[in-house]
């Protein structure tokens, strides 16, 4: 067993243990694997554990990282996830390559990558990005928005809208991270209540790392995105 593999059944461990601590039915959680930085050799092995979504931050890195893995292994059918800043000139390299788009904050990104995803492929799920903390600096839409943009999404064609997503600050304890995902929580279902035209897959609440997965579950998350817990600790690469 590798330790990719090793910590792998960790992840899925604590998340089944944090399932039967919420009175939430085993597998109700979904893990996403964040690869970023991690080259293909690191995605492959988790694949061949069993992992299939993984999910990537640096768009351009990402698209060769998905080439190189075609020629690896071609046969395995993997799932990729942008969950990292999507600026106006990526939104192509997004809609072209990524079957998820996470972090849709802005209505124009969200009709580029509308316009831009090729018709042969399936349309792209989407999930709108809400700011729990209020940070003026931070990428996402306000939780007062997030409806609006959310029935604007929802609307445009070769997207479905399947949820929300949050990154919020570090929090100290249990309790004040489960607090800060119960915002986002309390965004998701106020948007599932609309009822509007395009909900009708609707069913994702990405919250939660490695370091706070246990209290994203508790305040209902459907995928967690774990990056150090199944690849390790990352060295960061200066970026231009």
């Amino acid at each position: 067993m590798t330790t990719i593999d090793r910590n792998l059944q960790r992840v899925h461990e604590r998340i089944a243990q944090a399932c039967a601590a919420a009175g939430r039915p085993p597998g109700s959680v979904a893990l996403l694997a964040v690869s970023k930085t991690f080259g293909a050799e690191a995605v492959h092995a988790a694949a061949l554990a069993g992992q299939r979504a993984f999910g990537e931050n640096y768009i351009q890195e990402a698209v060769e990282k998905m080439a190189a893995l075609r020629a690896l292994a071609p046969a395995l059918a993997l799932q990729w996830h942008c969950i990292g800043p999507i600026q106006s000139n990526k939104t192509r390299l997004v809609a072209e390559h990524f079957d998820w788009a996470q972090t849709v904050d802005r209505l124009k990104i969200a009709q580029r990558l509308s316009e831009q995803r090729p018709a042969h492929l399936p349309p792209l799920m989407v999930c709108i990005q809400v700011n729990v903390d209020g940070g003026a600096t931070k990428s996402g839409v306000g939780p007062h928005d997030a409806a609006v943009l959310a029935e604007a999404v929802a609307r445009l064609p070769r997207l479905v809208l399947r949820g929300v997503m949050s990154i919020p600050d570090d929090a100290p304890t249990f309790e004040a991270q489960r607090a800060l995902h119960e915002r986002a929580a309390a965004v998701f279902h106020h948007i599932k209540a609309q009822g509007f035209e395009g909900l009708g897959q609707f069913d994702t609440l990405s919250m939660g790392m490695t370091g706070d997965l246990e209290a994203a579950v508790a305040a209902g998350s459907t995928m967690v995105r774990v990056g150090s817990g199944v690849f390790g600790a990352r060295q960061y690469a200066a970026r231009c």
